[in-house]
């Protein structure tokens, strides 16, 4: 301008604008100062007056050329034709105008000399433009009213430096030939358009626990189907069991297992044929000599040697021979020739056995041979009577016998009844049927029932003797008192009877009884203190002694209880 005034705009000049600004003429004074007298708050300006129509209010000459040209590029930057990103700055209704609207009519294209141009206070105040709503983003600050720095704009004589600013994280796609460009820096302005923000990164922490659980969940899913499969079928190669060594650990010779390993090789089994009729029993080795003890009713139906079959428990067969046998006591001996290797069995001694001992019986029940049971003694001095199937009898047998709980059963006849040393204490005989028939085996009654824990073996003491005798004189001796007994009478003791068989008398002549004062119709209570009940009692107490051992009896006579003591005698046994 030519009237020594400064050019305030009202909005920032870029680093271009500021070049095209023309310097202000010089004062006249010569010193170059360009003088800005104070800014005073101004009071209400007088409304300028309304600009004529077809007035060009811009400076004439090449100067106002190219102001005209700045403002035309800026007035097209505030009304948001021009390509910057500045919004047009708001005025606030009733304040100065900071700046006159300059206006080219259509037409007439001049250029004004500066005297035409008149100053912007001298111009009649325009009617005060209608609010326009505001439409786009406010400015960071409100309007200057002195136009002054920093919040005006910087004066012609100095153009805003730009400012330096850090690049901002520019996305690789939005700029692909590169960093975005600088920036100057506009304290006017709300900011350009903003960066769209980084992509969120993905955690890998989160992708690692992702894999984690579908490794699990299918590793689950594998490990379920493989167990599924094993159990079904037994493994997916070939299944091989943990066992242990196959060599012998041993066992206590005491226990069943060593009583056992020690006996078997001295027991046999015996088959019989003979009189339209076949068994099996058990006998065991007596001596080196081939001798094997057994029961009478187990070879009772044998005529000779080719009637008796013998297997050891080694597998080996031989034939055997009747030696002797005692239907009184229900004992046989045979004997087997051309056998090595015989092992015999020790004898042990049944009066020192006592109830509850443990024993083990060892046989063949039901042909099967080798069969080994264990229990325990279950009573001793069980008077039982077997046979008896001829009715006249003589094939009764008794005994004092061993009672025991060990399983014995038809087969067992003749077998070993053993202590827990391995040795001999009785020869199982007998077992008690649910029936009510006693015996066992070939012999034993009607019917062949199964064990019930009620078996019977003779005493080892009365077998001894009776096997020496056999094998000594193919015969055995029985012990007698020389009466009869009335076995018909049912009252608590043996009586003697009134008349012996055949109408002899009761009571033998020199007998041990007539020695000892006994008289017929005497009823005998007790044998050396133990009660009697019957006669098969009597015979079985006597029976279980020798010939020549004394006794004591004890009988009843008139009413008066009298106690006699006599020696046994002998009989020959058949």
């Amino acid at each position: 301008m030519n009237n020594g005034k400064p050019n305030w705009w009202s909005r920032p000049s870029s680093a271009p604008e500021a070049a095209r600004i023309p310097a202000p003429p010089s004062s006249g004074d010569g010193d170059g100062d360009f003088p800005l007298p104070a800014p005073h708050p101004p009071t209400t300006p007088p409304a300028p007056a309304p600009e004529p129509a077809g007035t060009d209010l811009r400076a004439a000459g090449p100067a106002g050329a190219e102001a005209r040209a700045a403002e035309a590029e800026a007035e097209a930057e505030t009304t948001g034709t021009g390509t910057g990103p500045q919004a047009p700055e708001p005025v606030a209704a009733g304040s100065p105008d900071p700046a006159p609207s300059v206006v080219l009519t259509k037409g007439e294209p001049r250029d004004p000399a500066p005297e035409e141009v008149p100053h912007v206070q001298d111009q009649a105040p325009a009617p005060a433009p209608q609010a326009q709503p505001q439409t786009q983003a406010q400015p960071l600050h409100a309007p200057d009213e002195y136009r002054t720095p920093p919040y005006g704009e910087p004066g012609p004589w100095a153009p805003a430096p730009p400012v330096q600013r850090p690049p901002a994280p520019v996305p690789p796609h939005p700029h692909p030939q590169g960093p975005a460009p600088w920036t100057q820096y506009d304290p006017w302005g709300v900011g350009g358009p903003a960066l769209p923000p980084p992509p969120a990164k993905r955690s890998r922490k989160g992708l690692a626990v992702a894999g984690a659980l579908v490794f699990a969940l299918i590793t689950g899913v594998i490990g379920g189907g493989i167990g599924a499969y094993v159990e079904r079928n037994g493994g997916l190669t070939t299944v091989e069991l943990p066992q242990s060594d196959a060599k012998d650990t041993g066992r206590a010779p005491e226990s069943v297992a060593g009583i056992a390993a020690s006996a078997l090789p001295g027991v046999v089994t015996l088959h019989v044929r003979g009189g339209g009729s076949s068994g099996t029993g058990t006998g065991f080795v007596l001596d080196t000599k081939g001798h094997i003890l057994t029961n009478n009713h187990v070879v009772d139906g044998a005529r000779s040697s080719a009637d008796i079959s013998v297997t050891f428990s080694s597998g080996e067969t031989a034939r055997a021979k009747l030696v002797g046998k005692d239907t009184g006591y229900d004992l046989a001996v045979v004997q087997v020739t051309g056998v090595s290797g015989l092992k015999p069995l020790p004898l042990g001694n049944s009066d020192g056995v006592r109830v509850g001992d443990p024993v083990v019986a060892i046989g063949a029940p039901f042909d099967l041979s080798n069969t080994v049971t264990s229990g325990i003694i279950s009573a001793k001095e069980r008077p039982i009577t077997a046979g008896g199937e001829k009715g006249d009898g003589s094939d009764v047998s008794y005994v004092d016998a061993l009672q025991t709980d060990a399983p014995i059963n038809p087969g067992n006849s003749g077998g070993p009844l053993l202590d827990s040393k391995a040795r001999v204490i009785g020869i199982n005989s007998a077992i008690r049927a649910a029936g009510g028939s006693g015996g066992d085996g070939e012999g034993g009654g009607a019917s062949q029932p199964g064990s019930i824990g009620l078996g019977f073996a003779i005493p080892i003491n009365q077998g001894k003797r009776v096997a020496e005798e056999l094998i000594n004189t193919g015969k055995a001796t029985h012990p007698v008192i020389g009466v009869s007994l009335d076995m018909q009478y049912s009252g608590d003791g043996a009586r003697v009877g009134q008349k012996g068989k055949d109408g002899t008398a009761s009571v033998t002549p020199g007998g041990p009884a007539a020695k000892a004062g006994l008289r017929p119709g005497d009823v005998i209570t007790k044998v050396d203190g133990q009660r009697v009940h019957n006669g098969e009692e009597l015979i079985v107490k006597i029976r279980a002694h020798r010939p020549g051992d004394r006794l004591e009896l004890t009988l009843e006579r008139d009413g008066k209880e009298l106690t006699k003591t006599l020696t046994l005698g002998s009989s020959q046994g058949t």
